[in-house]
C-alpha cells in the first residue's frame, strides 16, 4: 500500500500549495485567503520509485465548537486518523502562534509520526527561522518553501525512507462518476450516503463545497471513484474569484469522469441552470444518470411539477435514467449503481465495424437522407472512432449536405439498436475520395520578387522583338 501523508496546519500556512507541489498538479485551489480548503482532498505523488498518497486538509481551528470551522476541524482529525505520516505546517514569517501550540499538543497525543515543516522560508536564514519552533517538541523543524520547492525533496525523503517500496499497482479500470448540480441540492449529502460515512462536509448553506473531491471506494465487490463537486451557479451570480475557480474545477471533473450524476432538487422547479449543467455534461460527451433528490420533503404538487418540468425542459436527456431519491434518508441511493454501471458499460462499449455498417444500412432503409438540391448524400460504411462517448464515423459522398435533423436521427438509431442506455453518442462524417477523379495540377507559387523579375525579362524580350 502507498503511504498516506496528511498535511495539517492553521489556515493560510500553505498546505494546498505544498499539496500541489507534492502531486505535481494544480488540483487544490490556492489563494491568499484563509479557509479556502474545506474538505479532505487526496492526490497521488511519486519520488523516484516510491509512490505516496497525500491528503490536503482544511485550516485546523481546534478551539472552535460550531459552524463551518468546526466541521473542517472534524475533517482534519479524520485525515490524521487515516494517515501513516503527518506533516505539520507552520508559517515561518508569522512565527509561532498559540494555535500552533494547541495543534502540536493534539498531534503529540496520537500515534502517527509527525514532521514539522516551517513554510515560507525562502530567502531567510534557515537556522533562525526554525529556532523558535523547537518549542513545540516535535523534533527538528525542516525549513521549506512550498511555492518555490526549496527543502521539499529533503522533507519527502525523510518521510518515505521509513516505508518499504510498495508492490506495483495496475491502472484502475472501474467507473469514475462525478456528482454535479446547482448549489445546495444535496450533492455532498448524496456522497456521504453512497459511502456510508460523513466523508465530505454537508452544511445547510450554498457553496460549502469549493473543490472537486476524488474518493475511491468499493461497493458490492466493485471498485468505484466518486467525485464531489462545487455547485455551479448562473454566471451572473458567480462574483467571487474562488467560486469562479470552483466552477472551472467542476467542468474539469466532468471531463475527467466516465459518468455524471446530475442532482436535482425535488422541492424546487427545474431551472435554466439545471439545464445548463446538463449541457456541460453533454458537451463533454459523458454518460449521465439523473437523481431527483429530497423526494421525501416534496409535496405531491411539487412532485407533479418537477415531473412536468423534466418532460418539458430536460427532454434532451431522454437517453438517461431518472431516479427519485432521498440522500438524507438513504432511500433509492443503492438503485443508482445499476444505472451507473449500465451507463459506464455503454460509454466504454466497442462495436465491430460489420455490425455498425449493418446498423447504418438498416437506418438508411427506414429513412434516406433528404435531397440537397439534385444530390442525395450517400453513406457507404461505418466504423467506431472512439469511446467515452462512443463515436461512429460514417464514410460516403456529399456528406456535408446532411442536415442536423438527420444527424440526430442516426445518433438515436445507433443508441436504440445497440441498447446504449445512459450515454450520448456522436456521429462524424468523413467524405470518401474518388480514386478516379482527375485533380488539377498544383500551380507553383513564385516568390513575389521572382515574379517581378520574370515579368521584367518578358518585357525586355518583347521590346527586342
Amino acid at each position: 500500500m502507498k503511504p498516506t501523508i496528511a498535511l495539517v496546519g492553521r489556515p493560510n500556512v500553505g498546505k494546498s500549495t505544498l499539496f500541489n507541489r507534492l502531486t505535481k498538479s494544480r488540483d487544490a485551489l490556492v489563494a491568499d485567503q484563509p479557509g479556502l480548503t474545506r474538505d479532505r482532498h487526496y492526490g497521488h505523488g511519486r519520488v523516484g520509485d516510491k509512490p505516496y498518497l497525500v491528503v490536503d486538509t482544511g485550516g485546523f481551528e481546534p478551539v472552535v465548537d460550531e459552524g463551518i470551522m468546526f466541521e473542517m476541524a472534524k475533517q482534519t482529525l479524520q485525515a490524521v486518523d487515516e494517515a501513516d505520516a503527518i506533516v505539520f505546517i507552520v508559517d515561518g514569517r508569522t512565527g509561532l502562534t498559540p494555535h500552533d501550540k494547541i495543534i502540536a499538543n493534539r498531534l503529540r497525543q496520537g500515534s502517527r509520526p509527525v514532521w514539522l515543516a516551517v513554510n515560507k522560508a525562502e530567502g531567510m536564514n534557515r537556522a533562525v527561522v526554525t529556532s523558535e519552533f523547537f518549542e513545540l517538541g516535535l523534533g527538528e523543524p525542516v525549513a521549506i518553501s512550498a511555492s518555490h520547492g526549496e527543502g521539499v525533496r529533503t522533507l519527502l525523503n525523510e518521510i518515505l525512507e521509513r516505508f518499504p517500496e510498495p508492490e506495483p499497482e495496475e491502472d484502475p479500470d472501474h467507473p469514475k462518476f462525478v456528482i454535479v448540480g446547482r448549489p445546495n441540492v444535496g450533492k455532498s449529502t448524496l456522497v456521504n450516503a453512497v459511502l456510508g460515512e460523513e466523508r465530505v462536509i454537508a452544511f445547510d448553506a450554498p457553496g460549502t463545497t469549493r473543490d472537486s473531491i476524488y474518493i475511491d471506494f468499493e461497493r458490492n465487490g466493485g471498485n468505484y471513484t466518486i467525485i464531489d463537486t462545487a455547485g455551479v451557479r448562473r454566471r451572473g451570480k458567480v462574483t467571487d474569484v474562488i467560486e469562479k475557480f470552483s466552477v472551472v474545477k467542476t467542468i474539469q471533473a466532468i471531463e475527467d469522469a466516465n459518468v455524471a450524476v446530475l442532482v436535482l432538487d425535488a422541492t424546487q422547479d427545474v431551472s435554466d441552470q439545471d439545464a445548463r449543467v446538463a449541457s456541460f455534461v453533454l458537451e463533454a460527451g459523458r454518460a449521465l444518470v439523473v437523481a431527483v433528490n429530497k423526494w421525501e420533503a416534496a409535496t405531491q404538487e411539487q412532485k407533479d411539477q418537477i415531473k412536468r418540468d423534466i418532460a418539458r425542459k430536460l427532454a434532451f436527456l431522454d437517453f438517461a435514467k431518472f431516479h427519485y431519491i432521498s440522500a438524507l434518508q438513504g432511500k433509492g441511493v443503492g438503485d443508482l449503481f445499476a444505472s451507473i454501471d449500465q451507463a459506464y458499460a455503454a460509454a466504454m462499449t466497442k462495436i465491430p465495424t460489420p455490425k455498425l455498417t449493418r446498423a447504418l444500412q438498416l437506418a438508411l432503409e427506414r429513412q434516406q437522407p433528404p435531397l440537397a438540391g439534385k444530390i442525395r448524400p450517400k453513406m457507404r460504411y461505418a466504423h467506431q472512432g472512439g469511446t467515452n462517448p462512443p463515436v461512429v464515423v460514417i464514410h460516403g459522398n456529399a456528406l456535408e449536405a446532411v442536415p442536423a435533423a438527420y444527424w440526430r436521427y442516426l445518433e438515436h438509431s445507433f443508441i436504440k439498436m445497440f441498447k446504449l442506455q445512459g450515454t450520448p453518442l456522436r456521429v462524424q462524417f468523413k467524405k470518401s475520395e474518388n480514386p478516379f477523379e482527375v485533380k488539377p495540377a498544383p500551380t507553383a507559387k513564385l516568390n513575389p520578387r521572382m515574379k517581378t523579375k520574370h515579368r521584367g525579362k518578358l518585357a525586355e524580350g518583347k521590346a527586342k522583338k
